[in-house]
């Protein structure tokens, strides 16, 4: 049971980061000019929305809650993004937040991964750490 309390929590950790990606690239699409940009944003936020059903749904598959609020850490992270892009001079400081925002979710599935999982949840976030890169890719094809 404590393994799979670990688990859960390792798991928790990862979907929170990606309600704290859906909600953040509510922002940076609000904040965009550019169509194209836009679109590529909405794919990206598309997939952030796929991990967060997958996971929801395997946390609770295995005996799990999903922890489905941003609580104070998103509140605070949405506050410095939005601090953030105040002054910004386009849309190539969007996509540079959004890279940033891309890599230190890629660092948290990395992390997850080291941690004692079994085979299916370390297969689920190998998938969302897959996703992850070429969500990143996308954007940096923008810049």
């Amino acid at each position: 049971m404590e393994k799979n309390s670990q688990t859960i929590h390792a798991l928790n950790q990862l979907l929170q980061g990606e309600y704290m990606a859906v909600d953040t690239f509510n922002i940076f699409i609000s904040e965009l000019k550019n169509e194209l940009n836009r679109e590529t944003f909405q794919d990206v936020q598309s997939h952030h929305r796929k991990n967060i059903s997958s996971l929801a749904e395997y946390i609770q598959n295995i005996g799990g809650k999903p922890h489905e609020n941003l609580g104070l850490k998103g509140t605070m992270a949405d506050f410095k993004i939005q601090n953030q892009l105040e002054n910004k001079e386009g849309d190539q400081d969007v996509i540079k937040k959004a890279v940033e925002g891309e890599i230190k979710g890629i660092n948290m599935a990395e992390k997850v991964l080291r941690g004692n999982l079994d085979s299916k949840s370390r297969d689920i976030a190998g998938e969302i750490l897959h996703q992850d890169r070429k969500s990143l890719e996308q954007l940096q094809s923008l810049i």
